[in-house]
């Protein structure tokens, strides 16, 4: 049985009714939408974590999931983020500390201000206290 049909199975198992998946094999990542209402989202990170562990067993390592869009959209609020922190940074002309992040959050931070030419980023802290501070360029 494939990665898709498995997860297919397991969420019509989990009583599901209503749901897609999508397994894009040739850029790992599996794409789930499951129309069953808000009370979904607690249930997300248990969920991801379980596909994650079908997908290596199947001996698919490294695969993205992203489940009713969330990973989109939360990536979409760390740009929204950086762009932020950025123009605070050139009104106030003084250094931004972002909250901590996960390392690819911080990435998605560092690669949107890197085209910047008024702005740098440079990550701080360790371990889970670690986060990205956006300066000014004198």
């Amino acid at each position: 049985m494939d990665l898709k049909t498995t997860i297919q199975k397991i969420i019509e198992l989990a009583g599901f009714g209503d749901f897609s998946v999508d397994y894009d094999k040739e850029n790992r990542k599996v794409s789930i939408f499951i129309n069953e209402g808000d009370w979904l989202k607690d249930w997300l990170t248990n969920f991801s974590h379980l596909i994650k562990l079908l997908a290596k067993k199947a001996g698919e390592e490294n695969v993205f999931i992203d489940i009713n869009n969330y990973r989109r959209e939360r990536e979409q609020i760390i740009v929204d983020l950086a762009r932020a922190a950025a123009r605070k940074v050139l009104i106030s002309r003084t250094e931004v500390k972002l909250p901590a992040m996960n390392a690819y959050e911080r990435r998605l931070i560092h690669v949107e201000l890197s085209t910047r030419p008024d702005v740098k980023t440079e990550s701080q802290g360790e371990g889970t206290e670690r986060c990205v501070i956006v300066k000014p360029l004198e």
